[in-house]
């Protein structure tokens, strides 16, 4: 049994082998069978691939050899149409140089032709001036002068000829002009007069302060005259106390200080209380009621005239104007007149209206202040125009007012005329005896400087001078020009309010006997 059972086995054991043998074959054979079927697949692949190179590698062989074709049809059609241009331009430059030896040969037959005129000319210049020379040598043989005889002749009686008619001209225009301006400025000035008219009062640069009695100056004088140095101190003033009756005489060169001082000596005469501390006490009072009168005037000032917009300060400037004289004339009332007057010239004329009257009311503002600071008062108003911001134009106005710079904007001059129109004005301000004198004397000196002049008289109060020439020596035509010359070295060198006529007289006499 046991063989069987081993034998089963064994069978079994061969046949699992057989079998294991026969699918490792079967299984070899499909290896190879797929490797072969593989290796044809990758033949077929490398075969496909290379006749697709191949046939790119034609296609790019032709487009190379397109482009190739294209790029030299290009390059000879560029290079035919350079070869044209190229040909184009030396036909032309060849033309420009035919052109040019066309020009040159003209040139050159012209500069031929030039050069035969030239000589011809030159050979005629030196007939004529021959020719000239020998005109000349006739004429002086003839006229038994030399040539520069004979030019020297011409050239006197030229000029007199020249003199005569410029004289003539001059007279003529200046008449012409002088009555159209006259005539108008007159119209113009009378118009605006007789809209701003105003009273004239002249006052006084002292103070008189009245007395109840004579017994009252002892008592201002006080002990050992405490008093009365008390109130000079106080004041800065000078109290005069002399033979005259009931008054005593305030003098100070400062109107304000002036002022001070007489209101309190009138307070102090009504109170009847005299002493230091009292004096003290109405000099404080006195000094409050002055700055209050100043600010009220400064206030009115520019109320009146309608000038607005100043700096508070020029306001209290303008009201110690209040108590300054000029020639005995109030100059904040001169002050205002002159703006007044300003400001209908202006409007006469076509100005600037708000500006000429703003300049003409602060012209004489440096018065205002001329005894404290030094220097006229025309630069002390500059310079406080300018230190309030006041416009250039009206600081070039408070500059021009006297001429100290040469004016040079209307404003300007309608200032400087109103104020010789309110300062000439009959009645506005006195002149003393002395400089009066002076100023006539100083106008007949100016007039009797100039060569031919025989005699000169200021006559009515200096407003004419009347000038007698020497008529050899002075001709008709001349007599134009020297009064102008004489009317310009008045302006120059003399101040004097509004206007001097110059008038010259020529008088030609002839005398005989009948014997």
């Amino acid at each position: 049994m046991l063989p069987y059972v081993i034998g089963a086995v064994l069978g079994l054991v061969l046949g699992a082998a057989l079998v294991y043998v026969f699918g490792v074959l079967r299984e070899r054979k499909q290896a190879d069978e797929d490797l072969n079927s593989a290796k044809n697949q990758a033949k077929q692949i490398v075969n496909d691939a290379y006749k697709s190179a191949e046939n790119k590698k034609r296609e790019a062989l032709l487009e190379s050899k397109e482009e190739i074709l294209k790029a030299r049809n290009e390059y000879e059609r560029e290079e035919k149409e350079r070869r044209s241009d190229l040909q184009k331009q030396e036909r032309r430059l060849q033309q420009k140089e035919e052109n040019l030896d066309r020009k040159t040969e003209n040139m050159e037959r012209k500069e031929e032709h030039l050069s035969n005129r030239l000589a011809r000319l030159e050979a005629t210049q030196a007939e004529a001036e021959r020719l000239k020379q020998e005109q000349v040598d006739m004429l002086e043989k003839i006229s038994g002068f030399t040539a520069e005889e004979a030019k020297a002749y011409l050239l006197s009686q030229l000029e007199a000829d020249v003199t005569h008619e410029s004289a003539m001209k001059i007279k003529e225009i200046e008449a012409r002009f002088k009555d159209e301006a006259d005539s108008k400025a007159r119209e113009i000035i009378s118009l605006a007069i007789q809209r701003c008219a105003a009273d004239h009062v002249a006052e006084a640069t002292v103070s008189v302060v009245p007395l109840p009695n004579d017994e009252m100056k002892g008592r201002i004088i006080g002990r050992e005259g405490r008093n009365i140095r008390t109130l000079e101190t106080l004041t800065g003033v000078d109290l005069i106390i002399d033979d005259t009756p009931e008054a005593i005489t305030v003098s100070c060169f400062d109107p304000v200080r002036r002022e001070i001082a007489r209101l309190a000596l009138e307070k102090l005469i009504l109170d009847g209380r005299i002493h230091p501390a009292r004096i003290e006490e109405m000099v404080e009072k006195a000094k409050r009621e002055v700055d209050a009168t100043i600010k009220a005037e400064g206030e009115r000032a520019i109320f009146e005239t309608n000038v607005h917009g100043l700096h508070p300060e020029l306001v209290k400037l303008l009201g110690r104007m209040r108590y300054r004289t000029s020639y005995g004339q109030n100059v904040l009332n001169h002050s205002i007149e002159v703006s007044h007057i300003a400001g209908l010239l202006a409007a006469e004329i076509g100005a600037n209206v708000t500006e000429a009257k703003r300049a003409g009311l602060l012209h004489d503002l440096g018065k205002s202040i001329d005894h404290e600071v030094e220097g006229s008062h025309v630069t002390i108003g500059v310079e406080l125009a300018r230190k309030y911001h006041e416009s250039e134009a009206v600081i070039h106005a408070i500059h021009a007012h006297h001429n100290d710079v040469e004016p040079q904007t209307v404003v300007a001059c309608l200032v400087q005329a109103a104020d010789a129109i309110s300062a000439a004005r009959p009645g506005a301000r006195r002149e003393n005896l002395e400089n009066y004198i002076k100023r006539l004397e100083k106008l007949e000196e100016i007039t009797s400087s100039f060569p031919g002049v025989e005699k000169s008289f200021a006559i009515q109060a200096g407003r004419e001078v009347r000038i007698m020439v020497k008529p050899e020596v002075v001709s008709e035509d001349q007599m134009v020009l020297l009064a102008r010359d004489i009317a310009k070295k008045i302006e120059d060198e003399l101040e004097y309010p509004g206007q001097i006529k110059v008038n010259l007289l020529r008088e030609t006499k002839a005398i005989e006997y009948a014997k």
